[in-house]
């Protein structure tokens, strides 16, 4: 760790409860900056895909309270 972060962590936790929390929140955000630019494309492709599929009357749907009944079961 460098001194400049244990300088910074230090003086976090001096920071009350609520201050640190939000301050883990800002922080938490500012990585959610760095997505893969590799698998953001490749759910887009997929969301086309899945897309035209059901456009093309090739997809197989699924009534969500069967889906919903068969996790409940499993994990009942």
């Amino acid at each position: 760790m460098s001194v400049l972060l244990k300088e910074i962590a230090n003086k976090a936790l001096d920071l009350s409860s609520e201050e640190r929390a939000e301050l883990v929140h800002e922080l938490i955000l500012s990585l959610d900056n760095l997505k893969d630019k590799g698998v953001e494309k490749a759910w887009d492709m997929e969301i086309e895909k899945r897309v035209k599929d059901i456009k093309n009357g090739t997809a197989k749907g699924r009534y969500a309270e069967d889906i919903l009944a068969e996790i409940r079961a499993k994990y009942s």
